[in-house]
């Protein structure tokens, strides 16, 4: 089951708007505890640097498969993006979550069907999105003590592999169904 979103900013980012002290410190409390009911479903996130696109050459028209690394947590992405709907480029910076529900506070998602609600969820804050299963994990076979791990997930066709030390992505389960979620920085 595939789900690609492109998202622009909503009114809440206007340019030249200043909030007065009284709405600064409201959105500073706000924002601290979304962040912190964000942790509970939050499995991975980094900054990724885009080094290349189609290393391999182009598969697909509408499809691009990006190569990064991420700033952090010296982790390797390789993704395919619907190009058409989130054009990326070499050089760009985007932000990366995975996440085991959309869900501001954590609660578990009921199925194989995205809640159309008006209600706040954390697609408010990405500008792409996909939903997939873990299906692969795969350790460094080069060194028996390494720490090394490849994950990969299936987006309905769309692949991910996140490679890197696994002490930063011990919450992701093997045939997990996990959202990813992107927004340029």
């Amino acid at each position: 089951f595939f789900i690609g979103f492109f998202f622009s900013p909503g009114p809440s980012v206007l340019a030249g708007a200043v909030p007065s002290l009284s709405s600064r410190t409201r959105t500073k409390t706000k924002t601290k505890t979304n962040n912190m009911a964000q942790s509970k479903q939050i499995l991975f996130e980094d900054i990724f640097d885009v080094n290349e696109i189609d290393p391999a050459g182009k598969a697909f028209d509408k499809v691009s498969r990006l190569s990064c690394t991420s700033q952090n947590y010296e982790m390797d992405l390789l993704l395919d993006v619907n190009c058409d709907i989130y054009p990326v480029e070499v050089g760009e910076r985007f932000y990366f979550a995975l996440a085991s529900s959309l869900s501001l506070h954590g609660q578990a998602d009921e199925g194989n069907v995205y809640d159309q609600s008006t209600q706040k969820s954390l697609l408010d804050s990405y500008e792409y999105c996909m939903y997939g299963r873990v299906f692969q994990f795969q350790e460094d076979a080069a060194s028996r003590n390494s720490n090394k791990v490849a994950i990969y997930v299936s987006y309905g066709g769309l692949m991910m592999r996140l490679k890197g030390d696994k002490r930063y992505s011990t919450k992701i389960q093997l045939d997990s169904r996990i959202y990813l979620l992107m927004r340029k920085v």
